[in-house]
């Protein structure tokens, strides 16, 4: 507990002290000198009679300004010597790091103004407490982190480097934060042969200031060390807020031209509520349209679901909107785009096979898939060759025969071997019986092998990574193996085989079987990228990255952001394009070539149950240990004596001006 006053001075000091008064009144009494005067006349006997009352004390004292003021000027130096304080705050230390939150949930306004700007008012208030000579840093983070400014003692430059962070729309995660802190204040050690631990840079202890609300995962695998954390929270307790967590489009399977829309909203509130919601066609260059409204109940800490059936729509960009006023907008908004089917590029290479074309040929295979079918002579085409290797198709199915070369696509082999040496096989052998299927892997998914036979067939080995998804009494006989970005799969059984004659005979009886169909749709799907509806096949959330794939083999795409910022990518493997810039939630459109028209749309929406819960957090939690909220800095005293002396400075020079002014009262 602080006291008011601290004296400086011992008792007998004090006693000196406090004699000082009476001896200057003692000398302003002893400064007065009278001479004998005769005066003729008692014309003057008013002034005699007001001359008798300055011998009363109050009368001396009382026109007397120079003595006022030396009164003063020792008072103040008595208040000085007792030195008065109050109770503040102040930071320790002389290394700081301040880390501002600027995920989406501090751009909440539960606080009067954006917990953004709370926190970087607290900030600024924490560098108004540095002393001189004391350095700090400016770390901003939400799923990655930038470090606005390195250590300085220049407090102008870290005010104004910090009024320049800016919100954003991502996630959270201070890991990348606390390491970059980390290898400041807790350098490596590095081993010399004879085997002596040798620190390699001196350590920098540091006290770390977190501004967050404490919309953190645990912290796996760190150790403060060096670092002294100081976690201040920001926001209320009180905080409401209600969000769409969940939207997405599909088909109607029974109604095939009737699109539905899949809704989710959470109520991160204390009361329940009925929350309107509006479904709108997104015209970006317009109004909105209003395509259906209704209201949902959801209980407190609860969410709730509805659907949306909507007629006759083919592709265009929806919006979903709830009318309510919460403490946060940016998830009270959520968009979905539904684009024309993209069918995959298939290319067959068969020497005949009416099976494998036949269930090529079905329409659920046509809505996915661009197929076209060759004999094994046109591997030896200048045409395949350019087209291989520019990657214009997205899946090559070689069925008995095998290119010279591997091709720039996705790859089935049946019944042989892509080239080199990577793939092996066995001899061959007779009725293999399948006995295991990864049914988890998209590419059997809906198969059941139970009721189908093979003639003949061989097992087969891929290079490293491969995964065998289909196993039998003579080994893996279905294998799929990764290639520089693209897939290779290898069926070991061929669906036909040749006899002594060369004559072709069925080697298998899986055509007749419900599977089969099934796993020729699995293979255009996953092999080949092909969908019947592209409606939410790309979606992503602010910061994580989307993979695109363009309808032509083009060697770069264009892709709109919703603030009109265009972007050009480059094509990755497997004719796949990486977008890494989806900062913003709402419709990004996709260009391919010098097309005005966008080719596709994806949207990125919040939809993060962690950033929409607002109340924040009272500790921040690593493997190791737990950080609780506290108050932003210690107490401390503050003394005023500094400025009472300067007070009594002041009042001092006023007494010397006056006395050699002759200025009275």
């Amino acid at each position: 507990m602080f006291e008011i006053f601290s004296s400086m001075l011992n008792w007998w000091q004090w006693l000196i002290l406090l004699s000082i008064p009476p001896v200057i009144i003692a000398l302003y009494f002893l400064k007065l000198r009278r001479e004998p005067l005769e005066v003729p006349s008692t014309y003057l006997w008013h002034r005699t009679i007001e001359d008798m009352h300055v011998n009363s004390l109050w009368q001396r004292l009382r026109q007397n300004l120079l003595l006022l003021l030396q009164l003063i000027v020792l008072a103040l130096l008595i208040l000085a010597c007792l030195r008065p304080n109050w109770q503040g705050t102040s930071l320790t230390g002389n290394r700081f790091i301040f880390m501002v939150d600027t995920s989406a949930s501090m751009s909440a306004t539960d606080v009067g103004t954006s917990r953004l700007d709370e926190a970087k008012k607290q900030v600024d208030a924490l560098i108004s407490e540095m002393k001189s000579g004391d350095a700090a840093m400016i770390v901003s983070f939400s799923d990655k982190a930038f470090i606005e400014q390195e250590f300085t003692t220049n407090t102008r430059e870290l005010r104004r480097k910090l009024q320049a962070i800016k919100p954003t729309q991502r996630t959270s995660d201070i890991t990348q934060a606390l390491k970059a802190a980390s290898g400041l204040a807790n350098p490596g050690r590095s081993g010399e042969r004879n085997g002596i631990d040798v620190q390699v840079a001196e350590a920098l202890p540091a006290d770390v200031y977190i501004l967050t609300d404490g919309g953190l995962q645990v912290i796996p695998d760190f150790a403060w060390g060096n670092l002294r954390p100081v976690f201040l929270p920001v926001g209320s307790d009180a905080a409401t807020n209600f969000a769409i967590t969940g939207f997405n489009t599909g088909r109607n399977p029974e109604q095939p031209d009737q699109l539905q829309a899949f809704v989710r909203i959470h109520n991160f509130s204390q009361n329940e509520a009925t929350i309107p919601v509006a479904m709108l066609l997104d015209n970006q260059d317009g109004e909105d349209q209003l395509l259906d409204a209704t209201e949902i109940n959801v209980p407190a800490y609860e969410s709730a679901g509805t659907e949306f059936s909507l007629s006759d729509f083919s592709e265009g960009q929806l919006k979903l909107q709830l009318d309510v006023t919460d403490d946060l907008a940016l998830d009270n908004v959520a968009y979905a785009t539904v684009n024309p089917p993209q069918k995959a590029r298939v290319l067959v290479v068969t020497p005949g096979n009416n099976a494998l074309e036949t269930v090529l040929a079905i329409e659920s295979s046509l809505k996915i898939a661009d197929i076209s079918v060759n004999g094994p002579d046109v591997l030896k085409t200048p045409e395949y060759m350019e087209r291989s290797d520019s990657a214009a198709y997205d899946l090559i199915i070689y069925d008995q025969c095998a290119p010279e070369k591997m091709p720039q696509a996705s790859t089935l082999f049946i019944g042989t071997l892509p080239p080199g040496n990577e793939w092996t096989k066995s001899e061959t052998q007779p009725s293999p019986i399948v006995i295991d299927l990864d049914v988890a892997h998209p590419l059997m998914k809906y198969i059941s092998m139970g009721n189908v036979r093979f003639a003949e067939g061989h097992s087969v080995t891929g290079p490293k990574g491969q995964t065998v998804l289909m196993d039998s009494d003579i080994g893996p006989i279905f294998v799929l193996a990764p290639r520089g970005g693209y897939q290779d799969a290898v069926l070991g059984c061929s669906i036909l085989g040749t006899d002594e004659n060369g004559e072709l005979f069925a080697n298998t009886d899986w055509p007749r079987r419900i599977s089969f169909p099934l796993f020729a749709r699995n293979i255009l799907e996953y092999l080949g990228g092909g969908a019947e509806d592209l409606s939410d096949t790309v979606a992503g959330q602010p910061g994580k990255p989307v993979l695109l794939r363009a309808q032509t083999p083009v060697p770069e795409l264009q892709v709109k952001a919703p603030d009109g910022h265009r972007a050009t990518i480059g094509r990755g493997p497997q004719n796949t394009y990486s977008y890494t810039d989806t900062d913003s939630t709402g419709i990004y459109e996709v260009y391919e070539k010098s097309s005005r028209e966008p080719t596709q749309r994806f949207a990125v929406n919040l939809f993060d149950t962690v950033e929409s819960d607002l109340p924040p957090r009272p500790v921040i939690e690593t493997t190791w240990t737990k950080v609780a909220a506290q108050a932003g800095w210690q107490p401390t005293r503050r003394d005023t004596w500094q400025w009472i002396l300067l007070a009594a400075i002041v009042v001092l020079l006023a007494e010397w001006y006056i006395y050699n002014r002759r200025v009275y009262l």
